[in-house]
Formats: structure tokens, C-alpha cells, sequence
């Protein structure tokens, strides 16, 4: 038997996708991407649940079915017919839903382990607006060839190997994008909306995600979580042990970094949470099945041993990131510090079919909520302390890809209700600028000015301990 550093015996990994479905990633977990609880379901339908006008409707769409396969001008490919329909029933229900092939559902499984081949970036693909049907870039991910080749967040790619990407689905746009190690792919990206497209060639490789980084900064321990993959806990318990080795005395307290975390394992996330936490919930579902509800408890043993910590988040933290952002805040055991969070909160179980030999069908089956009873879905987490950033040659009022934005996401409260409690706006903290002799705003040396204000806050025990303080009340105020 496998035991976990707290001493239990480590729970079975889960293998399902909680992750953005209009969502691909190209050598990462999808943007929102956190995997829960799969399940195998029979073959056929549960005919006691189904009325018989479903039924007549069935048989309508057999007989349209047979009607394309025997007139169409062309001898049209039946599995494409199938896949088609069945693309388009999931896309009646939720951005999150779909249906993987056995390539997808392949390919999903190599992103838990984390180790695939790819360009290493987080996509998402619009189903309306201006940037519709459009594969548009969540994040680049750390020392990946999308990294290392400028693309950044919100860039749109319009062309691959000069094919457009209009008219593809997302899982297609990825297909052509991935291949095998060393070969090159041509990309044509708009950045600016108002300016023309430019190419990038690229070229593959493998792209091997650390699930877990640290290191010293001063007397605090900085540890980036990048993924929720099965690497994480491990990695999570080893960046601990490290930093009390390198740390004389060991931290006075920890920066858990989650920004562009865009999810994972949901068994991940729970041992994360309880590696900070002295047992309680950490998270709960709730879904229309009695199976689908459920609430994860965590174990005894904290093994921070109660320091301060600040949890760094931004709107590319999603789902599994969520959960753990929402835990910490909510149980009051570190300060949130950044910007309001992707918004992911929905379970996708992963339905193997056909023992995944015909792919799999990933569907939104329940929604997740904080231990006070929050949901995480369309709402996001927001941070105790607001700290947009600005960065030279962007839009500081542009809008930023989020759950809420995902055309058919759950629980989007209507724009009348979302302004009644939208946040004051607060002016972008311009991190990366000074002014030269004339008083203009020009770019300087890149620096992390959200972890420069954690550390202050971290090394300031009253400031921080006040902060958490007015934080919690503040919550509790709102409730």
C-alpha cells in the first residue's frame, strides 16, 4: 500500500476531466482543466427515465440519418455523421461537455501523467463573439516551444500551415498542431485585433510540465504549482521538505503560487489543500444524482505547521486551482492576493465507451462548492487582495477569457444582476513600467511586483495576521 506524507493511505487517482470543453490544451491540462471521478456506464439507454415521444424523436433522427446516407450528392462517411450529431446534441448543454475520440481520450490521459508531445499552450475556441471559431491562447506554458516563441495570452491563431482555423472544431485545430517530436508547424497569430497577422514557426517537442517548482525567496518559501497532475502531491510534499532544508530555521511562511494554473486532478487538489490544512472539508459537489454529491474531508496534520502563507492567483487559475484557492480562504489560512479567478467550477465525468475503444463522453454531471457553501461556477474566487497588473503594450481595460465569457456556461447571472455586484474598479499596478526624464511610461526589467507585495505582507506578522483578519470578516459580513 502506497501512503501519502500525512500518513493515510493515498487514495485512488481519478481518472475524469474537469476541464473547459471548447478547451484543448497543446501539451497541458485544458484551460479549467481538473479531472474527477470516472465512471463506466452501461450500453443502451435507461428506457425507464426516456418517455416515448424521446423515443419518436430517435427514430426521427434515424430516419434523416438514412435519408443523408442514401440521397446526399456525395457518399457522405457515416462515422462523421455519427460524430457530428453527437458533437452537436453536447453542444446544446454547456461548453464543458463533448465527446472525446479514442485519440482524445488518449490524449487526455498522457496530460495526467504529465508528459506528452505538443507546443505547450492552454486554447480555448469561441462559439460567438469577434474572436469566434478562432483558437485563442490561455496561457503558454514555462520552457515549451509556444513559450520560447513569444506566443502569449489572448493571441489568436487564425492559420495553420496556412489551413484556416474557421471551421474547425477545437479538438481538429489541436490535431493539426500536434505531431511528432522535432517536425515544424507554421501558426498565424493576431495579437493586436487592430493590427495585421503575423507567422510563427514553431517546432514540436515533448513537453514535460514540473507539476511542482520552488524556491528561497529570503526567509519565505515560493512554490508554484503549474498543474494538478499525478505528479503534484509528490511534487508538493518534496518542495516542502527542500525549502526547510535550504532556509535556515525554515520559512516563516510560504507564497503558493496558482496563477495560469489551469487545473487538473481533482484528488490532487484535495491532497494540496490538506497538505495546509488541519483536516475538515475541503471541497463538496453537488449534481442532480444522489452519486454525483458528495463532500471531500481532509486528514489531520498541516504540514506548513500553521505559517502565514499568500495564495497567488489570476484569471488564469481555474478549477482545481479554485478548489484550493477557495479552501484556504474559506477555512481562513492564508490571504488571496491578485485577481479575481477563471471560474470553473463544474464536474465533467469521463464516460469510457466501449471500454474506450469508441472514445469517451466527458459531461458535466455536478457543480462544486467552497466549505462555506460558495459555488465556484461563473463566479470565480476572488482574491482578499485586488492586484491587476498592467503589462507594456496591453490593453489595461481589455477583457480577460474567463468562464463567465464561455458562450451556454452555467449560472452567468444576467448583466443587470452581474453590475449590481460587480467589485469597484481598481486602477492596474503598473509592475513593469517607469518614467524616464520626460515623465513617459517606458517598459523596465521585468520583475513580479504581486510577489514582491506578498513578501512585504508576509514579512509585516501584524499586517498579515490584520489582513486575514479583516478578510475573514469581510466574508462573513457578505454572507
Amino acid at each position: 500500500m502506497n501512503w501519502s506524507s500525512k500518513g493515510r493511505p493515498k487514495k485512488a487517482p481519478r481518472p475524469a476531466l474537469h476541464g473547459a470543453a471548447s478547451v484543448g490544451a497543446l501539451g497541458a491540462a485544458a484551460a479549467g482543466g481538473a479531472l474527477v471521478t470516472a465512471a463506466v456506464l452501461s450500453a443502451g439507454f435507461a428506457r425507464s427515465t426516456i418517455s416515448a415521444d424521446t423515443f419518436r424523436q430517435l427514430d426521427l433522427f434515424g430516419e434523416v440519418f438514412e435519408q443523408v446516407h442514401q440521397n446526399y450528392v456525395e457518399q457522405p462517411e457515416d462515422a462523421k455523421l455519427v460524430k457530428g450529431a453527437i458533437d452537436g446534441m453536447l453542444s446544446e448543454l454547456d461548453p464543458h461537455s463533448s465527446y472525446l475520440t479514442a485519440d482524445d481520450f488518449s490524449r487526455m490521459q498522457e496530460q495526467t501523467r504529465g508528459s506528452f508531445a505538443g507546443l505547450g499552450i492552454q486554447v480555448v475556441m469561441d462559439n460567438e463573439g469577434p474572436d469566434k471559431g478562432f483558437v485563442k491562447v490561455v496561457a503558454p506554458i514555462d520552457d515549451t516551444p509556444a513559450k520560447k516563441a513569444g506566443i502569449q495570452t489572448n493571441d489568436l491563431i487564425t492559420e495553420i500551415d496556412g489551413e484556416p482555423v474557421q471551421g474547425m472544431t477545437i479538438d481538429d485545430a489541436i490535431g493539426k498542431l500536434k505531431g511528432a517530436k522535432g517536425t515544424p508547424v507554421e501558426i498565424t497569430v493576431v495579437r493586436d485585433r487592430e493590427k495585421p497577422a503575423f507567422k510563427v514557426k514553431l517546432v514540436r517537442d515533448i513537453v514535460r510540465v514540473p507539476a511542482v517548482t520552488h524556491r528561497a525567496e529570503g526567509q519565505f518559501g515560493f512554490i508554484r504549482i503549474t498543474n494538478f497532475s499525478e505528479q503534484t502531491e509528490d511534487g508538493l510534499v518534496k518542495a516542502i521538505k527542500a525549502l526547510d532544508k535550504e532556509i535556515p530555521g525554515g520559512p516563516k511562511g510560504y507564497v503558493l503560487d496558482l496563477r495560469f494554473n489551469p487545473g487538473g486532478l481533482l484528488d490532487q487538489a484535495v491532497a494540496v489543500s490538506d497538505a495546509f490544512l488541519e483536516g475538515g472539508e475541503i471541497v463538496s459537489t453537488r449534481g442532480r444524482n444522489p452519486k454525483d454529491t458528495l463532500k471531500e474531508m481532509g486528514t489531520p496534520g498541516d504540514l506548513a505547521k500553521g505559517k502565514p502563507i499568500i495564495v497567488l492567483i489570476n484569471e488564469g487559475s481555474a478549477s482545481a486551482s479554485e478548489i484550493v484557492a477557495g479552501a484556504l480562504q474559506d477555512r481562513n489560512r492564508g490571504l488571496l492576493l491578485g485577481t479575481r479567478s477563471f471560474g470553473k467550477g463544474s464536474v465533467q465525468t469521463v464516460i469510457p465507451l466501449q471500454n474506450g475503444l469508441q472514445g469517451a463522453l466527458r459531461l458535466t454531471t455536478a457543480r462544486y462548492y467552497t466549505p462555506s457553501g460558495r459555488s465556484i461556477q461563473a463566479a470565480g474566487i476572488d482574491p482578499d487582495i485586488l492586484m491587476p497588473i498592467a503589462y507594456p503594450g496591453e490593453d489595461q481595460n481589455g477583457e480577460r477569457p474567463s468562464e463567465a465569457s464561455l458562450p451556454g456556461a452555467l449560472d452567468v447571472k444576467k448583466e443587470a444582476d452581474a453590475k449590481a455586484d460587480a467589485k469597484p474598479a481598481v486602477e492596474p499596478f503598473k509592475c513593469y513600467f517607469e518614467k524616464d526624464a520626460a515623465g513617459k511610461e517606458i517598459p523596465n526589467d521585468p520583475h513580479d511586483c504581486q510577489l514582491d507585495r506578498a513578501l512585504e505582507i508576509l514579512a509585516d506578522t501584524t499586517a498579515y495576521r490584520s489582513a486575514l483578519a479583516d478578510a475573514s470578516a469581510g466574508r462573513a459580513k457578505a454572507q
